[in-house]
């Protein structure tokens, strides 16, 4: 009867987990797309800063993760030193803020297509670099993703998307979604050695340290640099406080779902968590194309069930090596 109690808290708390996830990044990816192709005010102007955006979730995100250590950190020491996280805060500052300002270029959902074929730059990487030999399933998963997202690219965008970017621009667009997921590599590989370096290293840890210099750098570059404009992203957030409301919302999401992630890799792993997050994109497209009026055609939604079917394959092969693993280490 206790096992049965347990087993559904953690039905239970992996629906929470589910839930919190989806609704924080789903509606994160609405404000997203909002800020990026609103016309605000009676002076139907753009919101054109889209780098500040990586600014004020820094800056949120550091606040959020220092309250959470000094609640819930049990005081220990071992944990990485701040300064350890300046070369991943660099790759991390200029990795997500392509990724945004990719928004002025192509359609939300063609940026979270692009986002969502992170595999192919890490196998290509892992085989040319490494020498990592793949197995047919793996190439099979990589061939669809990157057929599918390929083939969306080459799809003609309607002209009610199209009116509704600030320049619209495929190349450049799909270009600074890739030079993102190049950048995410480099902050990715460099976390895992200093919680290498620190096994001390708590995830509220890396959060604190990560935007501690994310914050420093995106304040020299919007408020220190010449061309910086931050002083005029706050001067439009005072002339449209619903573009400010929308930003801070925007921050408060991308906090809260840190959160639930932490959590769902916590007491799941990172095989639920990836599960969870792959499902949240394509309900992103879905949510994107009914509420923000970005119409896909019937070909670019069979580009999207390509992309998002060899991301399900790549779980389920996953899935399948870590059984295989926990019945080695049972036997």
């Amino acid at each position: 009867m206790e096992s049965h109690g347990s087993g559904l808290r953690r039905v239970l708390l992996l629906s929470f987990c589910v839930a919190g996830i989806w609704a924080a990044y789903i509606y994160q990816g609405v404000l997203q797309e909002t800020l990026s192709t609103k016309r605000f005010g009676e002076d139907e102007k753009r919101f054109e800063h889209l780098a500040f955006l990586n600014l004020a979730q820094n800056v949120v995100c550091l606040v959020w993760s220092f309250i959470m250590i000094k609640l819930w950190s049990n005081g220990g020491s071992g944990g990485a030193p701040w300064w350890t996280y300046w070369s991943a805060g660099i790759t991390n500052t200029i990795g997500p803020a392509m990724g945004i300002e990719a928004l002025k270029y192509i359609s939300y959902p063609a940026q979270v297509l692009a986002k969502s074929s992170k595999m192919i730059p890490v196998m290509l990487m892992g085989s040319l670099v490494y020498g990592i030999r793949y197995t047919l399933p793996e190439y099979l998963c990589t061939f669809l993703v990157a057929g599918g997202v390929s083939m969306f690219a080459l799809l003609k965008t309607s002209s009610k998307t199209i009116s509704k970017l600030a320049n619209p621009n495929a190349p450049l667009g799909y270009g600074l979604c890739f030079l993102n997921l190049a950048f995410d590599g480099f902050t990715n590989a460099t976390q895992d050695s200093i919680t290498a370096r620190y096994p001390k290293t708590s995830a509220w840890d890396i959060m604190l340290g990560m935007n501690l210099w994310g914050t420093i750098y995106n304040m020299v570059y919007m408020f220190g640099l010449p061309h910086g404009s931050g002083f005029e992203a706050v001067q439009f957030c005072k002339q449209h406080p619903e573009a400010a409301w929308d930003i801070l919302m925007y921050c408060l999401c991308g906090a809260v779902g840190q959160n639930f992630i932490f959590l769902t890799i916590s007491r799941f792993g990172s095989l639920a968590n990836t599960t969870i997050t792959t499902t949240r994109k394509f309900v992103s497209i879905v949510v994107s194309s009914v509420l923000s009026g970005n119409p896909l055609s019937s070909k670019q939604w069979g580009c999207v069930s390509m992309v998002f079917g060899g991301l399900s394959y790549q779980i389920y092969l996953k899935w399948r090596k870590l059984q295989r693993t926990q019945k080695k280490k049972k036997t």
